[in-house]
């Protein structure tokens, strides 16, 4: 009698446990389709619109638009010097910053990562009320003769503001992934820090600082925001590609299309770079 009661409380049990997770196999699965619905109405969706409506080959046409061309070399030309700038300016900083303590540290990293929460249009008027013609670094080097606002040199200013935060977090985590025991190694065969640094950390941190730089390229070939306002949108010398892109729109939308597509083409690479790099980095651990 109780063996048989407590089979019948034990089946129950089963059955009840059984029925949960019949319920959350059936919510995973409805949740991942909604997800996949979401991915292909937000993502998908729009991307595919763009070479559904340039099928017809007239965005094409436009390759040759001295609009797009001289968007595309501004925008190539000033991502490129940005990267490098960020590159000599953060590799250093970053490394202090993962292997050195120091009064402040927390708020420095606040004020390093701020730009990426800063809206684009407050960053580009913060540049222009330090080196605008008023500004306060700006009025002084006007004296001297020297103009940055509404330049090239503006674009480079402003794709630095907001794609440095990219590289040196980026930056700063490759180095914080390099074991000390490296390091530690050859200090006591006499290597000097310096040394160590070019010789151990920074080959072995490589990966994640490529991956860095690329986002940080990424972000300065799709600055708008910080650029028209402190760089202003004047063809051939400030007008970058999603500047040219805001301007087509309002008269001839071919010229939109292909500089978006050039855009979209140029994302795409950017992501599968980075996912190469993050699997060899991977690949890399697991060995040693």
């Amino acid at each position: 009698m109780v063996s048989s009661q407590f089979e019948r409380r034990f089946g129950w049990r089963r059955i009840k446990e059984e029925g949960i997770s019949g319920v959350r196999r059936r919510a995973l699965k409805v949740g991942l389709a909604l997800l996949l619905v979401l991915a292909a109405a937000f993502i998908a969706l729009p991307v595919a619109s763009l070479f559904i409506k340039s099928a017809s080959g007239m965005a094409f046409q436009s390759l040759r638009d001295p609009v797009v061309t001289d968007a595309l070399t501004l925008s190539l030309f000033t991502a490129t010097i940005t990267v490098v700038i960020v590159i000599i300016l953060g590799t250093p900083l970053s490394y202090l910053n993962a292997r050195f303590d120091y009064p402040g540290k927390e708020i420095a990293d606040s004020l390093i990562e701020l730009p990426v929460i800063m809206p684009p249009m407050v960053g580009g008027i913060a540049l222009l009320m330090a080196f605008g013609r008023m500004g306060v670094l700006g009025q002084h080097l006007h004296a001297g003769g020297v103009n940055i606002a509404f330049t090239t040199v503006a674009v480079v200013v402003a794709q630095v503001f907001v794609s440095m935060p990219f590289y040196l977090r980026q930056a700063r985590i490759s180095f914080e992934d390099v074991d000390l025991v490296f390091e530690n190694a050859a200090r006591t065969l006499g290597a000097s820090r310096t040394r160590v640094f070019f010789t151990v950390t920074l080959p072995i941190a490589t990966n994640g600082l490529i991956s860095g730089a690329i986002m940080a390229f990424a972000r300065a070939l799709g600055e708008f925001g910080a650029t028209i306002m402190f760089a202003g949108n004047f063809q051939g010398r400030t007008q970058t590609m999603p500047l040219a892109i805001y301007t087509a729109m309002q008269g001839d939308l071919k010229i939109s299309l292909c500089l978006a597509l050039i855009l979209v083409a140029f994302s795409f690479a950017i992501i599968a770079l980075v996912k190469i790099l993050t699997r060899r980095m991977y690949k890399n651990d697991v060995r040693n």
